[in-house]
């Protein structure tokens, strides 16, 4: 909690006062989750958050926040967040993210001095309990089964294409490490990808109270890093704001 601690005061420093939020964030129900985990740490952000497209409809959203950052925009970080609905076992995943990372290219040329931060799609639980057994015997896929392999299709190209580059907001992994430390993951057809903790959630997607606290502060972490280069504050790595 020191840490989060010292990452939320950076973070507040690090964006000048100004009447108007400094982070635009579109998501839908998973994103208010985090913002709703983000307030019951007590931290404060200068954010503009708004619900984008309809859930299923991932190139609207993409269209959505397109308009919604514009040109020479006034946002210092900008982020756009896909719902685990917005993919399901039919989804080509390098298709979506390739219009992502388009969007995402136009988008940094239009606005040079905004930081884009790359968020996973988010996770669900794998369906268990007797029926998924019957279903696995007759070589079908328990619901929550091939919708996150196709996820991790899609976080896999977002991770090798950004990671080390821009800033990464990995929900993802987030939600597929258990309490005790252990990684969650489902398997099929020979390929393993990361599911949700059944801990973090209620419904199987949204987060609880333990699932907000922790995306919470991995959010406000990477935020405070996208606002910041590295440097080194009391023994460990956080970052500072260069003049722009």
């Amino acid at each position: 909690m020191l840490r989060l601690a010292l990452m939320a005061i950076l973070l507040a420093s690090s964006l000048p006062a100004a009447a108007e939020p400094r982070i635009y964030f579109g998501h839908q129900s998973v994103g208010a989750n985090i913002l709703q985990g983000v307030k019951e740490l007590g931290v404060s952000l200068s954010i503009k958050d708004e619900f984008l497209a309809e859930n299923g409809e991932p190139l609207r959203k993409l269209q959505n926040f397109k308009a919604a950052v514009g040109e020479g925009s006034r946002f210092d970080i900008a982020l756009v967040k896909f719902c685990y609905v917005d993919v399901n076992a039919d989804t080509d995943a390098r298709v979506l993210f390739e219009r992502y990372r388009a969007t995402i290219a136009e988008l940094h040329a239009r606005n040079p001095r905004t930081v884009f931060v790359h968020a996973t799609l988010p996770l669900t639980t794998v369906q268990a309990g007797p029926k998924a057994l019957v279903k696995r015997l007759l070589g079908r896929a328990p619901y929550g089964t091939i919708e996150n392999v196709r996820r991790e299709e899609y976080n896999k190209l977002l991770r090798t294409t950004y990671a080390g580059r821009e800033p990464i907001f990995d929900l993802a992994q987030v939600e597929s490490i258990a309490p005790d430390g252990s990684r969650v993951t489902v398997s099929w057809n020979g390929v393993t990808a990361p599911a949700m903790s059944p801990a973090y959630t209620d419904d199987g997607g949204h987060l609880n109270a333990r699932g907000r606290a922790l995306a919470a502060q991995e959010f406000v972490t990477v935020l405070a890093s996208a606002s910041r280069p590295l440097q080194k504050i009391e023994g460990f790595a956080t970052p500072a704001r260069m003049s722009r």
